[in-house]
């Protein structure tokens, strides 16, 4: 029961993180009723499936696990310093951010700048598919005696379908609920000394409406 409520609680966390941003973008509808379930589903089997794994080889050798979550960690860490965030205005503070932010990022993907993420998105659940495969491939082979046969094809069978579902809902909401457009020009206001009819637009960032909401 503590584990699932944690699930779900992680999943409504993201879900809320994702209400915040689409506020951020002006030209776009709020975030309604059918996307948020789909998002929350999206995130609640990934993250299930993920955790399943991770318990997995945790059974197996609790140091294998160590690594595993050290090494995600560093390669999350590493991201975030890649994207060169700004939301904090100490250099201390941005680095704990950046810290916790790849933590985060051991258990579920999230847009840290307001930026197309297709790509990332990608190539993080990729990973998390083939390290979740490989998992279940060394179980069949080495089979613990820690674990009956019948647990294992029960948990095998639970995580790999919260992995495909979790997918396809993935897949569902990027298709047809995720916003296409990142930032918008505001209202155009009158130079004062300006030709008439000259306007001047001005841009505001995603990420800025986000930290301002």
């Amino acid at each position: 029961a503590a584990i699932v409520i944690s699930f779900c609680g992680i999943s409504f966390s993201t879900v809320d993180y994702q209400i915040s941003l689409r506020k951020s973008l002006p030209d776009k509808d709020e975030f309604r009723v059918l996307p948020k379930l789909v998002y929350l589903f999206y995130k609640l089997l990934t993250i299930t499936s993920w955790l399943l794994s991770v318990s997995l080889i945790t059974l197996l050798s609790v140091r294998s696990s160590v690594i595993l979550l050290i090494f995600l960690w560093i390669c999350g860490f590493t991201w975030t310093l890649k994207q060169h965030t700004t939301f904090c205005k100490s250099k201390k503070m941005e680095y704990l951010y950046r810290t916790v932010v790849g933590i985060i990022l051991i258990f579920t993907f999230f847009n840290i700048k307001g930026r197309k993420t297709k790509v990332c998105i990608s190539i993080y659940y990729a990973t998390h598919t083939v390290v979740t495969l490989g998992i279940l491939i060394v179980y069949m082979f080495w089979k613990p005696t820690i674990i009956k046969e019948i647990h294992f094809t029960i948990v095998s069978i639970l995580t790999t379908l919260s992995l495909v579902l979790g997918i396809i809902f993935l897949v569902v909401y990027y298709r047809h609920f995720h916003p296409t457009a990142y930032c918008r020009p505001q209202a155009c206001s009158d130079e004062i000394d300006g030709e008439a009819g000259q306007k001047v637009a001005v841009k505001t960032g995603r990420f800025q409406n986000f930290i301002m909401q």
